[in-house]
């Protein structure tokens, strides 16, 4: 999605209302705030995050992917031991959305997909011809500013995914190692692989990510929302452990792994059309 370089991250025009209209974009859904003007003249006030635990995060937490409550973390995406990814629940899937949270149900990021045209969108209604189209997407903080992107190219039948900083600087990649069995990736960087993601069983519900020397280093579990949320919903929901501080340039590649597994696997998860 292109915005003009004098607008504050999250803010984008508003797709319901006048053309001098922004509205700011929280990571899940439109907010009521909005900026009148021309683009980029004045800035707009930034709308207070939601404030609270989630009660439901926590049992996701430790009852769901059985993660027992581990020390304070510093309230970034970087700096927390657990993450909670949970997209947002849809009858029909136009747009991943996710909310990111920390162990106790605090939000602090979201991720929404960036970028889509009018026919992508079709496309993504009628048929999953758009697995083998590029997918974007944006890991927001809590105030809406961008910390990652992820770019999944246009695919055939395995994932490679560009992790970017918003300068544009690349991270690395996380490269899908094989189609059939247990789903492995690669994370890649600097011409070397730092990591892999390895997936328990062949349907690549729960991951472990380990370093070069094959030591784990994190984990993945997706969790389970009940069986008409999981039917009739396309929402899927994950919790992160990281067991230890890495260092750079893995800690950014575990943490937007996260979201990769999701959006590298899910499309085919439909079929070929």
């Amino acid at each position: 999605m292109t915005t003009h370089s004098n607008t504050p991250a999250g803010w984008y025009p508003d797709p319901h209302g006048a053309s001098q209209t922004l509205r700011y974009w929280d990571g899940s859904q439109w907010t009521e705030h909005t900026h009148a003007g021309q683009p980029g003249q004045g800035t707009p006030q930034m709308p207070q995050q939601p404030a609270g635990p989630d009660a439901r995060v926590q049992r996701q937490v430790q009852q769901q992917a059985g993660v027992a409550p581990s020390g304070a973390g510093g309230g970034s995406l970087f700096s927390e031991p657990v993450l909670v990814v949970n997209q947002k629940a849809k009858l029909i899937e136009l747009t991943n959305e996710y909310k990111v949270f920390d162990q106790n149900g605090n939000q602090i990021g979201a991720v929404t997909e960036v970028g889509q045209s009018a026919l992508k969108k079709i496309l993504r209604f009628v048929s999953s011809l758009d697995q083998f189209m590029t997918h974007k997407l944006e890991i927001r903080d809590s105030h809406g500013r961008p910390q990652l992107l992820l770019t999944r190219p246009a695919k055939i039948f395995k994932s490679r995914v560009i992790v970017s900083r918003p300068d544009g600087s690349v991270v690395g990649e996380i490269v899908q190692q094989n189609v059939f069995g247990k789903i492995n990736f690669a994370m890649n960087a600097n011409g070397q692989q730092v990591g892999a993601i390895k997936a328990e069983n062949w349907r690549a519900w729960n991951f472990a990510i380990v370093d070069h020397a094959q030591n784990e280093v994190a984990r993945i579990t997706k969790t389970w929302e009940g069986l008409a949320k999981t039917m009739f919903t396309t929402a899927d929901n994950y919790v992160l452990q990281i067991h230890f501080q890495l260092p750079e340039p893995l800690l950014s590649l575990v943490v937007a792994t996260a979201l990769t597994v999701d959006t590298a696997l899910k499309q085919d998860s439909r079929g070929l059309g």
